[in-house]
């Protein structure tokens, strides 16, 4: 059985043009990195619904609670071979005030030293040219399922 994820790709209408929103993997190994590796917020679960699953990732990963009314932007299957659900959320959010889950690893490896390090770094507000540029290839979909929903041209 694959592994499976869920995630809210959250946007918002500034100045009649759209604006999404994408987080940056915390830890060491994306701490240098930046065009390709930012995503939606998103997380694993193995049971549950995964609708609902995608609203209690979005909060561990931001401390933003989302309520209401979601569209459904389809799925992606990741290279590992895990299945990433997502909808989409009119909304808005200061990313100043983002707040994350964090998570454990050794680091340096082989140091025998546990470091936390926070699941995001940082959440930003993109225009959907430059989401495009900086997004997870294998989520690009779901840029371009909202695009066609709101048919709103880049």
């Amino acid at each position: 059985m694959p592994k499976k994820s869920a995630g809210i790709l959250l946007y918002r209408l500034t100045n009649g043009y759209i604006e999404l929103f994408l987080v940056h993997p915390g830890g060491p190994f994306y701490a240098k990195k930046d065009a390709g590796v930012w995503t939606i917020p998103k997380g694993e679960f193995e049971d549950g619904i995964p609708e609902a699953e995608a609203v209690r990732e979005f909060y561990e990963e931001t401390g933003v609670q989302l309520s209401g009314h979601m569209a459904y932007l389809g799925e992606v299957k990741m290279k590992s071979g895990k299945i990433v659900y997502s909808w989409a959320k009119e909304g808005d959010l200061d990313t100043t005030k983002l707040t994350s889950n964090e998570f454990e690893m050794e680091w340096p490896p082989r140091s025998g030293k546990m470091q936390s390090f926070p699941e995001i770094d940082r959440g930003e507000w993109f225009t959907i040219a430059a989401a495009k540029e900086k997004i997870h290839p294998a989520q690009l979909p779901f840029i371009d399922a909202l695009t066609n929903l709101l048919q709103q041209p880049e």
